[in-house]
């Protein structure tokens, strides 16, 4: 299977363009997301470099952003860049875990290999890599056990499909569609 960021943002566009306003958007340097304003209409979750893993992990943290969140630039999220000492880099993986699970589930859907990222290169404290992607594993079994955020399932759903099951994007997109119907989205 190829995967194609074509693809990704056909199907991230498909299910959330016109019911949330948001778009998938190619970006440079850094992932960002930015909401709606005066000169766009549309929310954007911008992923880095073109990197098929950045825009499935951008698209995680967009799905458990609820709606006063989403309103914020990058959510209103704190984010300390690479160069994290050991307490901050013990923030950043606990606020990680969640998102890193769903971008687990959404790599197992497309049939990707998943790498945890504990994005602290420059950094002086020790990074536990193993301990960190045992925590995100049980966090992604934790997910699949209770289930997935509402918009998480339904991207979740259309990757599998398409990826998975090998539909076509419009069969993908409907099966993803269903879930969006399924259930009231939480605040």
């Amino acid at each position: 299977m190829i995967h194609r960021l074509d693809d990704v943002i056909a199907l991230f566009d498909g299910l959330f363009m016109s019911s949330h306003r948001t778009r998938l958007v190619r970006g440079d340097d850094e992932p960002i997301y930015l909401p709606a304003d005066a000169s766009n209409p549309w929310h954007r979750v911008i992923f880095a470099h073109g990197f098929y893993a950045s825009a499935l992990h951008e698209i995680s943290h967009w799905c458990i952003a609820g709606t006063r969140r989403r309103q914020w630039e990058d959510y209103g999220y704190w984010y300390q860049p690479d160069g994290r000492d050991a307490g901050q880099q013990r923030e950043f993986e606990s606020v990680e875990v969640t998102p890193q699970a769903l971008e687990l589930l959404f790599s197992r859907a497309c049939g990707l290999p998943f790498n945890v990222s504990v994005d602290n290169l420059g950094g002086e404290a020790e990074v536990d890599r193993d301990a960190f992607r045992s925590r995100v594993e049980a966090r992604a079994a934790r997910y699949e056990a209770e289930g997935l955020p509402r918009r998480a399932e339904a991207f979740r759903t259309a990757l599998a499909a398409f990826y998975g099951e090998g539909t076509s994007l419009e069969e993908a997109l409907a099966v993803g569609r269903d879930c969006l119907r399924e259930a009231p989205e939480p605040a």
